[in-house]
């Protein structure tokens, strides 16, 4: 049966971050760049809820592409980042050793840009046979045209595409398990768009949770004669 019939889990899934540096986020011409490091940070977040293992990567940080977002950085305090000089990161033996150190065969892919450091590495790790999952929300490309026709490369591939959203519901999987519930919507509510104001809204007004923050009195405004 082919890997892609069945769904990924927090036990078999990695993570991904591949230069997520100010120099490539620059250049993010496909989506708007406080989405996208919004979606990234999330992420990042709900996989270290998860306990799932993820792997931070950058490119010539202090000759060019500077350090990674301290917003992710903070998600993994302490934590090594692989230093490249490719833009390829399956030609770095650091990068190489770190995902197979992992044991896991499912890779959750992201990172700046689309067409180069995102592809070069998921079309050779797909003839490596490992399953990739492309979170397309948390990569970015110079042009949109440059991004759909890397996506459309890495499918041809073997890549499956996801976003933010769908991707760390996966690992949660059933709301009858409860050990990551609270921290997950408390992590959704603050930055899931649209879908965190549905959380917001089904925990105060459908099971009468205190409010996030304090309630604000409702005045009623007089009418004008």
């Amino acid at each position: 049966m082919s890997n892609y019939h069945k769904l990924f889990t927090a036990d078999d899934s990695v993570v991904v971050f591949i230069d997520h540096q100010p120099q490539m986020t620059f250049g993010v011409a496909n989506i708007d760049r406080s989405t996208l490091i919004n979606n990234v940070t999330l992420l990042a977040k709900v996989a270290k809820e998860f306990n799932v293992p993820t792997i931070l990567t950058a490119v010539e940080t202090e000759s060019f592409s500077g350090y990674i977002w301290p917003q992710l950085l903070d998600v993994f305090p302490g934590q090594a980042v692989i230093e490249r000089t490719s833009m390829n990161s399956w030609d770095d033996a650091g990068f190489r050793e770190a995902i197979k150190a992992t044991g896991r065969k499912n890779i959750i892919m992201t990172g700046l840009w689309t067409e180069v450091c995102v592809t070069w590495p998921t079309i050779e790790m797909l003839g490596e046979g490992y399953n990739i999952y492309v979170v397309e929300d948390c990569c970015g490309a110079t042009s949109p045209a440059a991004h759909e026709a890397s996506l459309s490369r890495m499918v041809q591939a073997g890549a499956v595409r996801v976003t933010t959203i769908p991707a760390l519901l996966e690992w949660q999987r059933d709301w009858a398990k409860r050990e990551h519930y609270d921290n997950l919507m408390n992590l959704l509510k603050n930055q899931a768009g649209a879908y965190g104001v549905g959380v917001e809204y089904a925990y105060t007004m459908v099971h009468h949770a205190p409010q996030s923050a304090q309630k604000p009195q409702v005045v009623a405004q007089k009418a004008h004669h």
